[in-house]
C-alpha cells in the first residue's frame, strides 16, 4: 500500500509513509482515514516521509492535498509537520506544500534526510520550545 500510516498515541505522532507510486486518490482516501480516526483527537504532530515516493506531486496536486487537509481541519488540529524528502523534486515540491499548508500546522519543515527530521521534532517535544532552524 502507497500512503500507510501509523499513530504513537505516547507521543501524538501520526507517522505517514508514501512509497511507490502513490496516486492522489489515496492521499485523498488517506485525509478522509485521518478525519475519522479517533486516536488523531487533540493536536497531533505529523512526520511525512516521501522519500520512496517514486511520483512527484505538480502543483495542481499540492492544492488539491491542502484542500482536503482544510476538510479535516475542524475535526483534527495538527500541530508540528516534518516532512523528509531526500530528492531535489520532491524536497522543491514539499517547500512548496510547506508554504500552501502552513496555516494548518503551528510549523511544518522539510528535510532531506530522516535524522534531521526526526531531530527537529524531538527538539521541539522537549521543552515545547520555538521552533528553530532551517529546512535548507
Amino acid at each position: 500500500m502507497p500512503v500507510t500510516y501509523s499513530i504513537d498515541p505516547a507521543r501524538k505522532l501520526i507517522r505517514t509513509t508514501c512509497s511507490g507510486q502513490v496516486t492522489l486518490q489515496e492521499i485523498i482516501d488517506h485525509f478522509q482515514t485521518l478525519g475519522t480516526d479517533p486516536r488523531c483527537a487533540g493536536s497531533p504532530d505529523v512526520m511525512l516521509d516521501v522519500s520512496a515516493s517514486e511520483l512527484f506531486p505538480d502543483s495542481q496536486n499540492l492544492a488539491r492535498v491542502v484542500t482536503e487537509l482544510a476538510k479535516i481541519s475542524d475535526t483534527v488540529q495538527f500541530r508540528l509537520c516534518a516532512i523528509n524528502a531526500g530528492q531535489d523534486t520532491m524536497f522543491g515540491m514539499m517547500r512548496m506544500f510547506e508554504v500552501h499548508a502552513a496555516k494548518y500546522f503551528k510549523a511544518v519543515r522539510v528535510f532531506r534526510n530522516p535524522a534531521d527530521t526526526e531531530k527537529w521534532l524531538d527538539s521541539y517535544q522537549v521543552g515545547d520550545g520555538p521552533v528553530t532552524g532551517s529546512s535548507l
